[in-house]
C-alpha cells in the first residue's frame, strides 16, 4: 500500500461524510485543487469511480459505498489503536457499540449493560435494536448479539450459549382456546408472527425421536409486526401463540405470564453468538464486554434449567 493511502482514505471518508470534497480538504489542510487531485489519484489506483460529482452535488457510486464501508472499519481500527497507545494499555473506557434483537435487548441485554457500566464507569454504550438481519459488513458496531452463526468469513463469531425457539402463549389464551399437545394440533390456533426485512417468520419446525414436522402459519389469519417487543406484548395480552427464543421468553415463563407449548418437540438450533468484524482490532472495552456477556449467558443458562433442561 502506498505510504499516503491512509491520507487518501481519510479524505474520501470525510468527503462522503460532509458531502463536500472542498470541505473535507480544508479539514485535512488541503486546497480544493490538491484534494481533487488526491481523490482522482485514489480512483486511478483502485481502477474504480468512487464519486459522481457535479458542480452542486456529490453522490457515492456503488463501488464508493463498498470502499467506504471498509475504509471506516480500517480508519476506526487505526484511531482506536492510537488512542490505546496514548491512554495506556488495558484501559476499559470509551464508547462500545452493540446491536441486538429488540425484545432480547430490552428484556435482558439492557440490564446486563447496566451492570457492565457499573463495573466500568468510563464506558459509554450505543445500543441498536433491530429484528431484521442487518449488514454487519457496513454497520458501525463493535459487537452484534445474534441467535445463529454467520456464514461470512469476514466476521468472527464467539458462541456464548445454547439456544432454542419455543412456542409460547398466555394462560388466558390457553384457557380460551385449549393447549395443543402435538404439532398437528396447531391447526386452527391463532398466531402472532414477527416480520423481518427477509419476510415473515411464519414457518415453525419441530423434531422428536428422529421425526420432524413443519407448521406454516397463514399470514391472512395472523397478527403481524416487525417489532419483537410488540410480539411479546400481544402474546401476554392473549392475542395468540408466538414463537420466541428461550432467552426472550425465560422470565415471562418463570413468572407464569407465559407457558411453553410442545416442549418435547423443540428442534435443535444454533446457539447465541457475539459477532464482530474479523479485521477490527478488539480494544479493551470490547474484550471486557465480550467476556462479561459470556459470563452472564453462562449464569443465566444455569438458572434456566428449571424451565428448559436443554443442551448445555
Amino acid at each position: 500500500m502506498a505510504a499516503d493511502r491512509w491520507g487518501d482514505m481519510r479524505l474520501f471518508a470525510e468527503t462522503a461524510s460532509t458531502g463536500s470534497l472542498s470541505a473535507a480538504g480544508r479539514k485535512l489542510g488541503l486546497s480544493p485543487a490538491a484534494a481533487s487531485a488526491r481523490l482522482k489519484k485514489l480512483e486511478t489506483a483502485l481502477r474504480a469511480k468512487l464519486l459522481d460529482r457535479t458542480t452542486r452535488h456529490l453522490r457515492l457510486t456503488e463501488e464508493g459505498r463498498l470502499y467506504l464501508a471498509h475504509c471506516e472499519v480500517a480508519l476506526q481500527s487505526i484511531h482506536e489503536v492510537e488512542a490505546l497507545l496514548r491512554e495506556g494499555q488495558g484501559m476499559v473506557q470509551g464508547k462500545v457499540r452493540i446491536s441486538a434483537s429488540t425484545d432480547f435487548g430490552r428484556q435482558v441485554l439492557d440490564r446486563w449493560l447496566d451492570m457492565f457500566a457499573s463495573l466500568h464507569p468510563g464506558v459509554r454504550v450505543a445500543l441498536t435494536l433491530t429484528d431484521s438481519v442487518s449488514n454487519l459488513h457496513q454497520d458501525n458496531v463493535d459487537l452484534a448479539i445474534r441467535f445463529g452463526q454467520p456464514e461470512s468469513s469476514a466476521l468472527v463469531a464467539r458462541r456464548l450459549a445454547p439456544n432454542c425457539r419455543v412456542l409460547c402463549a398466555s394462560p388466558d389464551y390457553l384457557e380460551r382456546h385449549g393447549t395443543p399437545r402435538t404439532p398437528e394440533a396447531l391447526a386452527g390456533h391463532r398466531f402472532i408472527v414477527l416480520v423481518t426485512a427477509a419476510g415473515p417468520l411464519n414457518e415453525f419446525h419441530f423434531a422428536r425421536d428422529g421425526e420432524t414436522w413443519q407448521h406454516t402459519v397463514p399470514m391472512a389469519d395472523a397478527w403481524e409486526t416487525n417489532d419483537g417487543g410488540l410480539v411479546r406484548a400481544w402474546t401476554l395480552a392473549g392475542r395468540g401463540i408466538a414463537r420466541k427464543t428461550i432467552w426472550d421468553a425465560a422470565e415471562d415463563v418463570r413468572c407464569g405470564r407465559l407457558r411453553i407449548l410442545l416442549p418435547d418437540y423443540v428442534a435443535k438450533e444454533p446457539g447465541v453468538y457475539a459477532i464482530r468484524h474479523a479485521t477490527q482490532y478488539m480494544v479493551p472495552r470490547v474484550r471486557a464486554l465480550l467476556d462479561f456477556l459470556a459470563e452472564q449467558f453462562a449464569q443465566e443458562a444455569e438458572r434456566m434449567r428449571d424451565i428448559w433442561p436443554g443442551e448445555r
